[in-house]
């Protein structure tokens, strides 16, 4: 992950308005950080003498509780922020950015708070100051980050250590452990699609996969790879890689085809890259599924547009996103690792899928 440098000096300044930090606190009371946040906010669970420590040593280092922590509890302030990665090359996948909004906002309307959302480029080296800053200004009463940000182990572990409360949405495996996180189980949705496509014969296979710094994406190769294997498949898939847009999907597969690979099935990280692949395969004169079977993942209102119409995985982004937003008002209370809690998904078997060399008149 990248490194922020003197992140957590300076939001705790910008935001507590002391030098001293929530690890300071734990270091003087002998305690673990995650005492300290629960004797701040008022938790059960903490021993009397344990909690008089914490409070000395709040006293002793004129640490100031954190405003964002102390709203959340109390319900104070009712502003939830979600910050969306922004910046790449090409337009955002449409499907992807509306859900993580659409749920979020369902959320905070059930619950009486408000959704504010904002747009960072995660390939900026100052991307933590810029969220620290939206942080400073805004006073949320907790934060949402999608990918890349969810797997930005730096950024986590400074925000949560200002007692900011935080939840990410389909985190890879590392991030898991750091703040609450809802997804799906990644791995299982890739495996699911490389376990179908063994099944129905293929064994010559192409994948294009993600951006490297979405663990998610990375997981739904692994799973897939692992069913293959699975199946008696010796050979990993040839891979490209796109940026989950339409337009990466057709340089990618335009590029496995240019380099002469034959492969009678073709998977993607996602659908409008799937969409894309299409599209190359269709002017290349290739048959979808009679010469390659083409498979997605998400099942967005595209896959069923396209011709053929699109197999691929459901997630159901919304409902992941609106999941997240609660994870912020039930933290967890139990241990330093917060949970993750993975949504059902399903394999959605449509046209783009047949068994090698056939074709459906």
């Amino acid at each position: 992950m990248h490194v922020v440098a003197g992140l957590g000096a300076w939001l705790t300044a910008s935001v507590n308005g002391r030098r001293s930090t929530i690890d300071d606190v734990a270091k003087a009371a002998g305690v673990a950080r995650v005492t300290v946040s629960r004797v701040l906010n008022n938790e059960r669970g903490v021993r009397p003498e344990t909690r008089e420590r914490v409070r000395d040593a709040v006293a002793a280092l004129r640490f100031s509780v954190n405003l964002q922590a102390r709203a959340l509890a109390s319900g104070v302030d009712r502003t939830i922020l979600l910050i969306h990665a922004h910046g790449r090359e090409g337009e955002p996948n449409s499907h992807y950015h509306s859900g993580h909004e659409l749920g979020p906002m369902r959320a905070c309307s059930a619950i009486g708070y408000e959704l504010v959302t904002r747009s960072i480029n995660p390939m900026r080296e100052d991307r933590g100051h810029l969220i620290a800053a939206i942080v400073q200004r805004l006073r949320p009463a907790g934060i949402v980050l999608p990918p890349p940000f969810s797997d930005d182990l730096d950024l986590l572990t400074t925000m949560k250590g200002t007692g900011i409360r935080v939840s990410t949405v389909s985190a890879g495996k590392r991030g898991r452990g750091v703040v609450s996180s809802a997804g799906i189980d990644e791995r299982a949705g890739g495996a699911a699609l490389g376990g179908y496509l063994a099944s129905l014969g293929h064994r010559d296979i192409a994948f294009i996969k993600g951006p490297n710094d979405h663990l998610a994406a990375s997981l739904r190769y692994e799973g897939f790879v692992e069913a293959l294997k699975a199946a008696g498949l010796g050979r990993e898939p040839w891979t490209a890689s796109g940026d989950f847009n339409f337009k990466s999907g057709v340089e990618a597969a335009e590029s496995l085809l240019a380099q002469g690979k034959s492969f009678t099935a073709l998977a993607c990280a996602n659908d409008d890259m799937a969409a894309g692949a299409m599209f190359a395969l269709h002017r290349a004169r290739k048959t979808i599924p009679g010469d390659i079977s083409v498979t997605g993942f998400d099942d967005s209102p595209m896959s069923e547009i396209v011709w053929p119409p699109l197999t691929t995985v459901r997630q159901p982004i919304k409902d992941i996103a609106e999941r997240a937003v609660r994870m912020l008002l039930d933290p967890p209370h139990e241990g330093e690792y917060a949970p993750f809690e993975a949504l059902p998904h399903e394999l959605v078997i449509r046209e783009s899928t047949a068994a090698p060399g056939r074709t459906d008149d």
